[in-house]
């Protein structure tokens, strides 16, 4: 099955330039999310470093999971037939559980490094 399917052109431009809309609104947001983990303070040097590192890895995933969303936006405007738009969402949801993954298992390993689970009391204690 390989019919062909026009989209007129004008609709390709207004979607490409939503995408693009939607990409710098994310930017802007994940900018300020990493400002905000910038200034993140906390009472115990522990549990601020951890705390700091999982929330610079959440923004981390955040932006990379949008960028692949962006990628696949962009890749679904482009294409020229419904099997091409079968095989785009395919790979992009592949792609996105071995991401899924991937980055669950760098939350566990996160959280299992934190003081607490250590059995370490970060109020000064042990």
């Amino acid at each position: 099955m390989t019919d062909r399917f026009e989209i007129p052109e004008s609709m390709r431009d207004f979607a490409e330039k939503s995408v693009d809309h939607a990409r710098k609104a994310f930017d802007d947001y994940i900018a300020s999310a990493q400002k905000a983990v910038g200034t993140l303070e906390s009472s115990a040097a522990d549990a601020q470093g951890t705390a700091r590192s999982f929330g610079e890895k959440t923004i981390a995933f955040a932006e990379e999971n949008m960028a692949s969303s962006f990628e696949y936006a962009r890749n679904m405007v482009n294409a020229q037939s419904v099997d091409d738009m079968m095989r785009i969402q395919n790979d992009f949801i592949e792609r996105q559980m071995a991401i899924l993954a991937r980055q669950s298992q760098d939350l566990s390993e996160a959280a299992s490094a934190s003081p607490r689970s250590r059995g370490r009391d970060t109020r000064g204690g042990t």
